[in-house]
């Protein structure tokens, strides 16, 4: 896997990007062929950078007072799980796999209480 990056570096830039309203900076970050899988409010799947705007834009334009408040940040084998508040300001973990080339290849997001698989999570709830 991609070790010769800092991934919780990365991870810290999407959240500033999510933060700063900055779409292109967001969508920048994801591999080309990226999927998302978010289980907030059902299951959701987008993949490729069109469905990946189509998902944040309006997120981004409605944000919370406290929207992307860092709460935790875990290195896993796999990747990064990051516990933070959402656009509503709602508390949430996403699971980030990146590519070699240092991209965001995969997230996985649910709301905090939501167990997500332990093979995706690689970190007990």
């Amino acid at each position: 896997m991609a070790e010769d990056f800092d991934q919780i570096a990365l991870v810290v830039d999407w959240l500033d990007a999510c933060r700063n309203r900055d779409l292109a900076a967001l969508l920048d970050l994801h591999a080309d062929n990226a999927t998302l899988e978010c289980r907030c409010g059902g299951v959701k799947v987008s993949e490729g950078r069109g469905e990946l705007e189509s998902y944040w834009r309006p997120r981004l334009d409605a944000l919370a007072p406290t929207a992307f408040g860092l709460e935790e940040i875990t290195p896993t084998a796999e990747g990064v799980v990051l516990d933070y508040l959402s656009h509503e300001g709602k508390p949430v973990r996403i699971v980030f796999t990146f590519s070699r080339d240092a991209k965001i290849q995969r997230t996985t997001c649910a709301p905090s209480g939501q167990a997500l698989r332990q093979e995706v999570a690689g970190v007990a709830d």
